[in-house]
């Protein structure tokens, strides 16, 4: 069951007032007007809908004192591992928070957000995306990057060196520092550590060779690039991957750092401290891997704590195969205009339901607070019908990437492999879908038919021609394409057969999380008119991941795009398999054939090749020059004429929320492309029942 929403407590009149000087007095004297975005009071600063604090109160003339939750000790009493006592306020807020402009008006403290998600690392990066910090994030605008975890930043005059400046008295969730030894220690002895994670992300090696990280002091550290690496901050503005963890906490059990870390691990019951390190951190960047609790809760006793210490708004504090239980962070570094310590919401609830139209009709009874993640459009209608008796609000919002589908050019069955590889054969298939069709009967008429070109929205480089690039319905091209390949009807049964005489069948599976199912009947329907065979099975979007990654699949199917910031900070998209295991891939032979360096998987073609060398370049030269936009045009010319991944329709998706939730701006988009909701700081959301 879910904890109803009880106990919001109104922030104006709290007791509880420290401020940063150590006297009442002195704040009380000249206290600070609560600014918000709808009426900022003339009082704007370098960066939007935010402050440093000596900025604020030089701004607005004055000393912010600053509140708590009354309720947070009991909060912190249910993080296995942090000490039973807090320390006040003034401890454990830096000594510099980020002073936050809520949107509409200063909060309330109290209750419970609810969620839902598809299972255990399915659907979840929407709640994620509420509790996320890193060291900077983009504003709502989408266009300015602004700090969050670092203070501030700089570069060198090449794009080589950037260096971040970290917040003075930044704590963890657990009371200990957080410093620069913490990013350090996130690189050198997490990331570039095989004991750890096997193969490191490419983003973290820019042009092939690994970076340095140099602490400079406690709150100064600079990562060192052999190559000029602009897309960086960006990076760190979008993705999941946060670049710095706990060094007091894993640190004790990784042997580099611990000459005593296996001795440690042998008494908490493993066989030596990386197993230790593996079952905290997951070997993985990805943030939501089960938590030990989930892993295995035996063996929690014996370790320092039951997950480790975060910078997040919410810790977890309860996790099971039915969903997570989060409580608000005590050490936590934003404050209100009003010096209230945020997150204003106590604790956040999420269950698991992988059934969608469960989750309509859990979204219909007003069940949940918001919600975007594994929307889609298809499903608006009802939902509008039914928002004033639910009470709550769907917003449509823009997609940045649309349904994609790749054939498994790599695939394990040789003589669908030849075929999946010739070009005729996927521009066949293209041309036999009829993306109108799915943008009326789908999407309402209200979306765009697009070829994939990789950037979404497409910057000016982007050759015209290529967006619309076989996407005209022609199903006679089709046909007379498939006849060129020898995917003919062999046996005069009425389906197109491989060259060989083998049957050939389509066995598309999808994921309502990645797609909607309208577009995937849709689509086989199109191929099979044209001769193909198709077969259809909705699955989890864990099985979906398993088996695509595992190379099982004939076709591959996901939302997929980036725009250009996040391309400039990650080159997974045009580098095999050409997405990470969240998204739609292709190509899985091919990325182990490079990995290799040759000694297994299957040899890629040329233009493979091509566009791994190009977006090294392209991420190493400055976005907007002359040289900048050949190469991306160049990207985008041999990613879209090869066809390895299909577009169809471009169109807005749903956004939910309960009218009791507040603080809750309209996305300018309906995105995970710069992390679902980071950019609108839902550490300042709150529930007004």
């Amino acid at each position: 069951m879910t904890p109803k929403k009880l106990g919001l407590i109104p922030l104006v009149g709290l007791a509880l007032m420290i401020s940063q000087a150590g006297t009442t007095t002195e704040a009380l004297a000249a206290p600070c007007p609560a600014v918000t975005v709808a009426k900022d009071m003339g009082i704007k600063g370098k960066y939007p809908q935010q402050f440093e604090l000596a900025e604020f109160e030089k701004l607005a003339n004055c000393k912010l004192t600053f509140s708590e939750n009354p309720a947070i000790g009991k909060l912190n009493s249910r993080i296995v591992g942090n000490p039973s006592s807090l320390p006040p306020l003034a401890e454990r807020l830096p000594d510099e928070p980020l002073v936050v402009a809520p949107y509409d008006a200063i909060g309330k403290y109290g209750g419970v957000f609810d969620m839902l998600s598809n299972a255990t690392e399915a659907g979840t990066s929407d709640l994620l995306s509420t509790r996320h910090v890193n060291f900077v994030r983009f504003s709502d605008d989408l266009a300015t990057i602004v700090p969050n975890v670092a203070k501030g930043w700089k570069w060198n005059d090449d794009f080589t060196q950037l260096t971040f400046f970290l917040r003075k008295g930044h704590k963890w969730s657990d009371g200990a520092p957080f410093t620069a030894e913490d990013v350090k220690f996130w690189y050198d002895n997490l990331n570039m550590d095989t004991n750890v994670i096997e193969k490191a992300k490419d983003y973290l090696r820019p042009g092939g060779k690994n970076m340095v990280v140099d602490v400079i002091d406690p709150q100064t550290v600079r990562f060192t690039m052999a190559v000029p690496y602009p897309g960086l901050l960006a990076h760190f503005a979008t993705h999941f991957g946060q670049g710095f963890q706990p060094k007091h906490f894993l640190g004790r059990f990784h042997p580099a750092i611990n000459p005593d870390a296996d001795k440690l691990a042998k008494a908490a019951g493993f066989e030596k401290g990386y197993d230790v390190v593996n079952f905290y951190y997951g070997q993985s960047d990805w943030t939501d891997v089960p938590s030990p609790m989930l892993k295995d809760p035996t063996k929690i006793a014996k370790l320092p704590a039951a997950i480790q210490p975060s910078l997040e708004s919410y810790i977890t504090v309860a996790d099971t195969t039915e969903g997570r239980h989060y409580v608000a962070n005590p050490y936590f570094y934003m404050v209100d205009t009003a010096g209230n310590q945020l997150p204003y919401i106590n604790e956040q609830d999420e269950v698991y339901i992988n059934d969608n139209e469960v989750r309509i009709l859990k979204a219909i009874n007003g069940e949940y607070d918001y919600k975007l993640q594994s929307l889609s459009l298809p499903s608006a209608p009802v939902l509008m019908d039914n928002a004033e008796k639910g009470n709550y609000t769907v917003d449509l919002a823009p997609e940045i990437a649309g349904p994609t589908f790749a054939f498994n050019v790599t695939s394990a069955n040789l003589e669908k492999r030849k075929v999946f590889g010739d070009l005729r054969f996927r521009q066949a298939m293209s041309v036999a879908i009829n993306r109108d069709e799915i943008n009326e009967v789908a999407f309402f008429g209200l979306g765009t038919p697009k070829q994939y070109v990789v950037f979404s929205p497409p910057p000016a480089f982007v050759p015209k021609e290529m967006l619309q690039y076989y996407t005209q319905f022609d199903p006679k091209l089709a046909k007379k394409l498939l006849d060129e390949v020898g995917v003919v009807d062999k046996d005069g049964y009425g389906n197109r057969d491989l060259p060989n005489g083998d049957k050939l069948v389509l066995n598309l599976q999808f994921a309502t999380q990645g797609l909607a199912s309208e577009v995937v009947e849709l689509v086989a329907q199109h191929w099979t008119n044209v001769g193909i065979k198709t077969t259809s099975k909705e699955v989890t979007p864990d099985e979906f991941r398993s088996a695509q990654s595992a190379n099982q699949l004939d076709v591959t199917m996901w939302r997929k795009s980036q725009p250009l910031a996040i391309i400039l900070g990650n080159p997974e998209l045009l580098k095999p398999p050409f997405e990470n295991y969240f998204g739609v891939r292709t190509g899985m032979l091919w990325a182990e054939y490079i990995d290799s360096n040759g000694s297994a998987g299957v040899k890629p073609p040329e233009y493979v090749y091509q566009l791994i060398a190009d977006i090294d370049k392209f991420q190493a030269t400055v976005v907007g020059t002359p040289e900048s936009d050949k190469i991306g045009a160049r990207l985008v010319k041999n990613m879209t004429e090869n066809l390895l991944f299909i577009g169809t329709v471009l169109a807005p998706a749903p956004i939910y929320h309960r009218n009791a939730l507040k603080n809750f701006p309209k996305f300018k988009t309906a995105s995970y492309e710069y992390y679902r909701t980071y950019p609108y700081r839902a550490q300042q959301w709150y529930l007004d029942e």
